[in-house]
């Protein structure tokens, strides 16, 4: 694909590296020189050092030819124009805009149309983190929660901790505790380094274990590999802004919640907008605040203010006065390897959430669905398999015939309303909606070219 991409901030930055392996042909479009160079010393990209939205840059860039562009400039406004110029003068047939603004997310089916602004996937990194969180809030105990198949399966990321049922013992013991509950454990990492999982494999503490499952069973599972975690109540948010605000408003209605925010009109705003939820005018790293607000019996804290430092020394006080989790909004990929795990339970990156709505869109083959785990480590992919025996790689074949990866491992088959874990005999139809995991990310277009489907099924 010839793609475009304006902005080569972390975003732009981070899909670079995700696509230079797969022989794109990528131009990287920005006003500030140094990143460009940045990214040229490190990816064999084309470089631009310009506007992003003025139609010379667009021209020069490569617009005429380009099959996407993709805006994730700062500015909404640079990337929405961008979008439309893109349209208007040179038809690229993809566009995809990063837009943060409220206002504008609000009225995006009249605005963001093919008469009104043209983009044809709008990324809104705010909401993606703000779904992210809910998730983690509703299952206790999780590190990554994602759906596949409209949420019919999930794939689930726990750390396996002393207590758990099935610490020490064999993964094949997972039938025996959960006689009734299919699942597939796909992956698993150990001290950072891959583990290829069997039944034999034993299941350490401190592991980090992704499995799938019909969404029914999750809980079930999750209880297995951890000591019972008793669900949450008491909701304490740092930060009032977009994805704090945007948060309390979804969890109001069914937790305690309260939001500490240190600007005091941003605490007015909030008072007039949330319901339910209480705001508390004052710094999140006060310790005598944190006192007064009881954070001992809060269940989780999140730090969701835009500055890192801030929400990692916030979250480790809070922490070490007693909250019982702790998840924290890192944008610094760096900040995030070396949080996690520690007096920090959970490192959210928005930028990792970004990427995975991103690759979505810019995947070859008939691919509805793709996520970054594990920071970006490691992805999971839903395809849908065409085609019939003779031009499909995948339709007809029993898993265990399948040509994957090294490590790379099918976690369920999704045929229709039935989600199928996935074992070696299981084959695969028509049609079917098909969940792998591939931990080494550079082994994604090998796994794709799978699902692409041959001529003879094309005529």
């Amino acid at each position: 694909m010839r793609i475009i991409i304006l902005g080569a901030g972390q975003v732009g930055r981070s899909l670079v590296e995700h696509l230079v392996s797969e022989k794109n042909h990528i131009t990287v479009v920005d006003t500030n020189a140094d990143r460009l160079q940045m990214v040229q010393e490190l990816h064999d990209v084309n470089i631009l050092c310009a506007h992003g939205a003025h139609p010379v840059t667009l021209s020069k860039a490569g617009a005429d030819d380009a099959d996407m562009l993709v805006a994730v400039t700062n500015s909404d406004e640079v990337n929405m124009i961008a979008c439309q110029v893109g349209q208007s003068l040179f038809h690229v047939p993809n566009k995809v805009a990063r837009v943060r603004e409220p206002g504008y997310m609000e009225q995006n089916q009249a605005l963001f149309a093919k008469a009104a602004v043209p983009v044809d996937v709008l990324i809104n990194p705010e909401a993606l983190v703000t779904q992210h969180l809910k998730k983690l809030i509703r299952y206790p105990g999780a590190l990554q929660v994602i759906n596949f198949a409209d949420g019919l399966a999930q794939l689930v990321a726990v750390r396996a901790t002393t207590g758990g049922a099935l610490v020490g013992q064999r993964i094949s013991a997972l039938r025996e505790h959960l006689p009734a509950v299919e699942i597939r454990v796909a992956a698993i990492f150990r001290q950072n380094h891959s583990v290829v999982p069997d039944g034999d494999t034993v299941i350490q503490d401190g592991d980090e274990v992704f499995f799938v499952a019909a969404r029914p069973d999750i809980r079930l599972v999750l209880n297995e590999l951890r000591r019972r975690e008793k669900p949450y109540k008491r909701i304490v948010i740092a930060g009032g802004g977009n994805i704090g605000a945007r948060l309390a408003r979804v969890l109001e209605d069914d937790y305690r919640v309260k939001v500490i925010e240190q600007d005091m009109g941003r605490c007015q705003y909030l008072s007039e907008r949330l319901r339910k939820t209480t705001v508390l005018y004052g710094s999140a790293s006060d310790r005598e605040l944190l006192l007064e607000e009881s954070i001992e019996s809060a269940d989780v804290f999140l730090a969701l203010t835009n500055d890192d430092e801030a929400n990692i020394m916030s979250s480790m006080l809070a922490k070490r006065m007693g909250a019982r989790t702790v998840i924290t909004l890192i944008s610094n990929p760096a900040y995030a390897e070396l949080v996690q795990g520690g007096s920090i339970d959970i490192a959210i990156s928005p930028q990792q959430a970004t990427i995975g709505a991103l690759l979505t869109h810019v995947r070859r083959g008939d691919v509805v669905a793709v996520h970054s785990l594990r920071r970006g480590t490691a992805e999971a992919m839903e395809a849908v398999a065409h085609g019939d025996p003779q031009s499909s790689q995948v339709v007809g074949k029993r898993i265990d015939e399948l040509p994957l990866p090294p490590g790379a491992m099918v976690g369920a088959v999704v045929r229709g309303e039935d989600v199928i874990i996935a074992h070696d005999s299981t084959q695969i139809e028509e049609g079917d909606h098909v969940i792998v995991l591939v931990p080494d990310k550079r082994d994604m277009q090998a796994v794709e070219r799978l699902f692409q489907v041959g001529l003879t099924f094309l005529l």
